[in-house]
């Protein structure tokens, strides 16, 4: 399953750049604890349970930039829950790329959430299990927006 994907935020970078999810309008910008990973987005045509679209990291060295729209290919699930409500992260790459959600991704990922997240008085994270690519469409497509 490929995946429309819009690039928020830059692997490297420690800004949080604000979009409105639906029209992709820019709205604003705030340093972070640390620097992203990799590149952060959100599905486009999806609503998830918060309101806002999917979020989705792509696992890639390339490097993407903030308000580009790339197709990627699903490459796993990342259980998060905020307050006690869901708000998974969809792994993807890029299309003709193959990636392993090995332990190294796995922490990399799971630490750079703790660590912004820390920084939010009165908010509680909590990451869960990694999860495969079928897990990942059921989740999207649970989510997908009526066409």
């Amino acid at each position: 399953m490929n995946l429309r994907v819009f690039i928020q935020n830059e692997a490297g970078s420690n800004q949080k750049h604000h979009h409105d999810e639906k029209t992709f309008e820019w709205k604003s910008v705030m340093d972070i604890s640390r620097h992203y990973p990799f590149p952060y987005g959100f599905v486009v045509g999806t609503t998830a349970d918060d309101g806002g679209n999917v979020d989705c990291f792509v696992i890639t060295e390339e490097p993407l930039k903030t308000g580009q729209l790339i197709e990627c290919q699903i490459a796993g699930l990342m259980e998060q829950f905020e307050d006690g409500q869901e708000d998974h992260n969809v792994l993807t790459t890029l299309p003709g790329t193959s990636v392993e959600i090995g332990p190294k991704v796995k922490e990399g990922l799971t630490e750079f959430v703790y660590a912004v997240f820390e920084q939010i008085e009165g908010t509680s994270i909590k990451v869960g299990q990694f999860l495969g690519v079928e897990d990942a469409e059921a989740y999207v497509a649970a989510r997908s927006d009526p066409r």
